[in-house]
């Protein structure tokens, strides 16, 4: 190991060894519950401004608490870079996701349009290798809303089946949203569904339900909802509108119930407390609340009498599962 902040795996903190791990679907792989989400290393204006030696201690931090999935994407500007950068002495021991179907070089602006050609895809995979400093992807998800038809037409899964044969891509997946994601649920060929996922947004309950049922591995963003709770709201999950998540809490009436608990804590053991879900993502550039998320997952699904409680209160205050609005684009930094 460098001189970046890691910590020695032997030496790491007894957390990790607490930490539930499971199958991821079919795959064949097995996962810890929780993930770290690559976003928050992307820079400006979506993220903080990290260095690059920042970034690994980060990342070495969360390796040694048992973090071993690591999500990120093209247009999540330098987070590639940094991931791969970060976790070469140690790539063997992780399961690196990345996304395609971004626009090649894009720098994150999170507004470029996504083109599923296969010039585009192939480009896009070539890329990401180059910026991971890997021969090899894990997860490869196409990004954003194709259709089956687009995809066809153009020849995107196509390229990304040629490329698994090659052993260049592991598992095929998908991160979308409803109403998009339907269209692919009982695809053979994808392995992997990333959806958004929290207390507060439980429109994609179903469609996970379903998608476990056939044997995919499911990938929830968004857990913390961008830790609004825990920040009296100061900052609005994505795909929300602003204030729509206290109201959604508040009309619950979710702190009468959870006692002494967290409100952080809370949310990442509810998203924990639906068996559906393999992985849990979240993302932070604090390594005191990434310790406190993983200790927070270590304890388990809520009880089940609570879990039920609250389950009941979300659905009268409107977070329930169905085709609820769900506004597009990402985060600026906070």
């Amino acid at each position: 190991m460098g001189d970046s902040g890691g910590r020695d795996a032997e030496n790491s903190d007894p957390a990790a060894e607490r930490l539930a791990r499971m199958s991821f679907g079919q795959t064949g792989l097995v996962v810890p519950r929780i993930g770290f989400g690559g976003m928050e290393l992307a820079g400006p204006p979506r993220a903080p401004d990290l260095s690059l030696s920042e970034a690994t201690y980060l990342v070495h931090a969360a390796t040694d608490m048992g973090i071993t999935y690591f999500d990120t994407s093209i247009d999540y500007g330098r987070s590639e870079e940094y991931l791969g950068k970060a976790l070469r002495d140690r790539r063997d021991r992780v399961v690196v996701a990345t996304k395609c179907g971004c626009l090649v070089g894009d720098v994150g602006d999170g507004e470029r349009s996504h083109v599923f050609t296969r010039e585009n895809i192939g480009a896009g995979v070539a890329q990401s290798l180059k910026r991971l400093g890997t021969d090899y992807i894990d997860v490869i998800q196409l990004h954003g809303n194709p259709t089956v038809e687009q995809l066809d037409r153009e020849g995107g899964l196509e390229v990304l089946i040629e490329l698994q044969k090659k052993g260049v891509v592991g598992h095929i997946g998908l991160s979308s949203r409803k109403p998009f994601v339907q269209e692919f649920v009982g695809m053979a060929l994808l392995e992997v569904f990333q959806v958004p996922y929290s207390a507060v947004q439980r429109q994609h309950e179903d469609v996970v339900a379903t998608l476990a049922a056939d044997g995919k591995a499911v990938v929830a963003r968004g857990v913390a909802a961008r830790g609004s709770a825990a920040k009296s709201w100061a900052s609005t999950p994505i795909g929300m509108k602003q204030g729509e998540a206290k109201t959604v809490w508040e009309a619950a009436g979710i702190d009468e119930i959870i006692g002494s608990m967290s409100r952080m804590e809370f949310m990442l053991r509810f998203a924990a407390s639906n068996p559906n879900i393999n992985i849990l993502l979240t993302g932070t550039v604090n390594v005191s609340h990434l310790e406190e998320n993983v200790k927070s997952v270590t304890k388990g699904p809520l009880e089940p009498d609570l879990y039920r409680e609250v389950r009941s209160r979300l659905s009268s205050a409107g977070s329930a599962p169905g085709d609820g609005e769900y506004r597009r684009g990402g985060p600026l930094a906070v």
